[in-house]
């Protein structure tokens, strides 16, 4: 799993078992950080034509393969069914009915010489759908007992049941944005939430920040770094702010944002997950405006959920089960969706 933060690549070594529902242990985790090369390669990745795309796309692929072999080899793994890869995503255009993955050609398989189920989002633009967020369906298999189910990665999102079915959406920019301007400090991430803290809200920038039309929309709906790069930024470029006051302005605005939809309902359980959970500052700011539990579980499923997730939906996938749901896409129905490469 590659995530829009670039923290790097996260694999898992996991195994699952059907009974009555789906159990899962994870056996070994581990995050691979990008080099220089790949983090600005996939930084700046939006802005390649579509010749540069194919080539980035084949090196990534190969690249994976060297990766998850190296991986393999190391913890010394010998039995495994399926290796299930999300790739990069590129491309995030649903309403073009565009959404590229890279990392996930068919030459992946041959290079790892295993099954490979992979490429997760393109079926589900093809069917009228957001092809995101995907992560839902193993927030209903895997944690149903929470309220509520919150990512804070490159973006925060968001599941929970509602009439008896999963939605889920995308609630704001996260770490794409606060990792931005953190790096003009030549630093990787904000420790803590600790620059932030020492900032200033500036109100006009977060009220505009609010009134995003994004915000205003109904479920489903999902964003890209190309929305960011069109929006926000310019945005928040506009008002010359120093960098603590960007980050304390933007957090209130993630706070805000993640309380008005957690808030919807009353004595809700909130599992939150990802990087941005390190970010304690942000974790403070969203429990001053709710009332709800928040719950933040052991650092394996903090950093490897959307791993373990969707490697879940390769098993099914394989199975041809539904693994993505119209209810949180508004495909035109349920379906199980992926490619399988077999050796």
């Amino acid at each position: 799993m590659s995530g829009t933060s670039l923290d790097g690549l996260d694999i898992i070594f996991v195994t699952f078992v059907l009974e009555e529902k789906w159990e899962f242990k994870i056996r070994i985790s581990e995050t691979i950080s990008y080099s220089d090369h790949w983090f600005n390669t996939l930084r700046e990745v939006v802005n390649k034509n579509r010749d540069e795309l194919k080539v980035i796309d084949i090196d990534y692929t190969k690249y994976l393969g060297f990766i998850i072999n190296d991986f393999i080899s190391k913890n010394s793994i010998e039995k495994i069914d399926l290796i299930c890869s999300h790739g990069h995503t590129a491309l995030h255009q649903p309403e073009n009915k565009l959404t590229l993955q890279i990392g996930n050609l068919s030459i992946l398989a041959k290079l790892l010489n295993k099954t490979v189920v992979c490429d997760f989002r393109v079926q589900d633009v093809e069917l009228g759908g957001q092809g995101a967020p995907l992560v839902p369906i193993g927030d209903e298999l895997l944690f149903k007992k929470y309220h509520f189910c919150i990512n804070l990665g490159g973006f925060a999102n968001i599941s929970t049941s509602n009439k008896n079915e999963r939605i889920a959406y995308d609630i704001c920019p996260v770490n794409i944005v606060l990792n931005r301007y953190v790096e003009k400090l030549n630093l990787k991430y904000d420790d803590k939430g600790r620059l932030a803290s020492e900032g200033f809200i500036n109100s006009e920038l977060l009220s505009k920040l609010n009134d995003l039309p994004f915000y205003k929309k109904e479920f489903p709906k999902s964003l890209g770094l190309e929305w960011v790069n069109n929006f926000v930024f310019p945005l928040i470029d506009s008002f010359q702010l120093d960098i603590k006051s960007v980050l304390r302005t933007f957090v209130a605005h993630i706070a805000i944002q993640i309380a008005q939809e957690i808030n919807k309902k009353e004595k809700a359980s909130v599992l939150i997950t990802g990087g941005g959970v390190y970010n304690l500052f942000l974790i403070d700011e969203i429990k001053k405006i709710t009332n709800n539990k928040i719950i933040i579980p052991s650092i394996e499923i903090i950093e490897y959920k959307e791993a373990l997730i969707f490697g879940l939906l390769g098993v099914l996938k394989q199975r041809n089960e539904i693994n993505v749901l119209a209810s949180v896409t508004g495909a035109k129905n349920n379906h199980s969706s992926g490619k399988i490469f077999e050796i």
